[in-house]
């Protein structure tokens, strides 16, 4: 389908223009920081709900800020005079970035600009200044109805930040690597973060306007330009080429076809999930990472676990989470109401519900999955192959404790019994002890373990465990705190050590405790 009735975008190929532009928008102050403080955190937070109101009402002044923000981020024309005195306006103008609106004088604009693209600030993880580009009514709170706004070349719309794409940005393991794959770029965050590690970066996308404006957010945000490669998933990559990081947020959508490019893969079911995961493995280099966000399907009769299990290709660890599911009704609605289809003529709506329901009713899906995987490439003989649900709260970024779970796989792999026994130990910052029982009880039913950092996780361990996490400071090894223990306890220290590594493991794999 042809992208011709889409707004032409600007040039790609001016980075004079571009710089300037650039250093406009920092002159005034239109950056996250920025944004913030002129909005207030409601009208700030409300942006990202799809709401403007609050930010149209807080930007009535004539200020550069102002004047950005109205013109960029809420799309509306701004006379000429007031965008003059801000950015450079011919060199805008010639090189695509504005476009003059309202004409005639009886329409009240005359002499008014309005943006060609969206303009998002959008903070680094180091106080970078970027600026995400994407088309236009999709920097606030995604492309929420696009699909009902009546024109077919909608379906190659370019999203900017979204949550998904914060979200992976968040869990993407962050160490200097000499080449960087991102596929299915969309906005091209994914390529700006790892920009900033990766020496290479190689950006794919099968909707060339994506590549168009993955160049103008890299280059508006001051980072390297990338190897920008059209071609679905790994279509446009060579045979020869390996990767030290491969990250996507692709076109999870489990749908019935290809109505929307930049949600629905094409493919059936959670087949373009699989493939992307179980083509990562020959593209990435010894020690690499593949990181993707996906949805998978649960199947009637078959344990989503093992089905994820089976897409982990051959020499790789992998750690998969589940954060959220949805029955077949609640997944086809959100993605319905997405498109705007609630909006539109109710038979047209019930038909395509019905579209919806009757794929999965044909594949035997209950439910959908959301989540993370992570792949990384090991040289181990048996991989290791973790697959979790976790749908609490976390904390991102979440990169450096990716990265600590593959470390803290080597290590255990690395050490039987024995050798665990003899290593030293240290509990992890900020973990907390609780307690669980009736009140005035002797002793607690169970002891909990709490982090309150990275994952947040939880685990009940018993009186030896606690006892065990609570004086880990290095100091001395697993065995000579087992013996102590056992001596306070009157317990044999021999059956002691014999049956507590099992939970030393667990301690460890889950980031409780760790090597000294």
């Amino acid at each position: 389908m042809s992208i011709s009735s889409l707004p032409a975008l600007p040039a790609s190929d001016r980075p004079d223009v571009t710089a300037r532009l650039r250093d406009a928008l920092l002159g005034a102050s239109f950056t996250a920081d920025g944004l913030l403080e002129l909005l207030g955190a409601p009208a700030y937070a409300a942006l990202a709900r799809s709401e403007t109101v609050p930010a149209l009402r807080a930007t009535r002044g004539d200020t550069p800020l102002e004047t950005l923000v109205r013109l960029f981020l809420l799309q509306q024309p701004v006379p000429h005079a007031r965008v003059a005195d801000v950015l450079p306006v011919e060199a805008c103008l010639e090189s695509g970035w504005l476009v003059p609106v309202g004409e005639a004088p009886e329409s009240g604009l005359a002499g008014a600009l309005a943006a060609a693209v969206d303009v998002r600030p959008y903070g680094g993880p180091d106080g970078e200044d970027w600026f995400i580009v994407s088309d236009l009514g999709c920097a606030v709170g995604g492309a929420g109805g696009i699909g009902s706004r009546g024109r077919q070349a909608d379906t190659a719309v370019v999203l900017g930040v979204g949550g998904a794409s914060t979200t992976l940005a968040g869990i993407t393991v962050r160490t200097p690597v000499p080449a960087a794959l991102d596929l299915g770029t969309g906005s091209g965050i994914q390529a700006l973060h790892a920009a900033q590690h990766a020496t290479r970066v190689t950006a794919t996308d099968l909707n060339p306007r994506a590549l168009h404006i993955t160049a103008l957010t890299l280059a508006l945000s001051g980072a390297p330009a990338a190897d920008l490669r059209e071609g679905s998933l790994f279509e446009p990559v060579r045979d020869d080429e390996t990767f030290d990081l491969i990250v996507s947020n692709p076109p999870f959508v489990i749908s019935p076809g290809a109505r929307l490019t930049y949600r629905d893969g094409g493919m059936g079911g959670d087949d373009l999930c699989r493939s992307l995961v179980q083509g990562a493995g020959e593209r990435l280099r010894e020690g690499g990472f593949a990181q993707f966000l996906a949805n998978w399907q649960h199947v009637e009769g078959e344990d989503w676990q093992d089905r994820l299990r089976s897409w982990v290709p051959r020499g790789c660890d992998a750690w998969i989470v589940q954060r959220e599911v949805q029955d077949v009704t609640q997944y086809a609605e959100l993605w319905l109401r997405d498109a705007g289809d609630h909006r539109g003529d109710p038979a047209e709506y019930q038909a395509r519900y019905d579209a919806w329901l009757d794929e999965f009713e044909a594949r035997k899906v209950r439910a959908v999955g959301f989540g993370w995987i992570s792949l990384r490439k090991t040289g181990a003989t048996v991989p290791s192959v973790t697959v979790e649900e976790w749908p609490h709260p976390v904390e991102q970024p979440l990169g450096d404790t990716v990265r600590a779970h593959f470390d803290r796989l080597d290590y255990l792999r690395a050490h039987d019994d024995a050798a665990l026994l003899a290593g030293h130990f240290k509990l992890t910052a900020e973990i907390v002890q609780e307690q669980v029982g009736l009140p005035g009880a002797e002793d607690p039913e169970h002891v909990v373990l709490r982090q309150n950092r990275g994952m947040r996780r939880a685990t009940k361990v018993d009186t030896v465990g606690a006892g065990f996490a609570g004086v880990c400071d290095g100091s001395l090894s697993a065995g000579r705190i087992l013996d102590a223990i056992a001596q306070l306890v009157g317990e044999d220290p021999v059956l002691l050590r014999d049956r507590t590594p099992t939970q030393i493991r667990l301690l460890v794999e889950q980031g409780f405790i760790e090597p000294a």
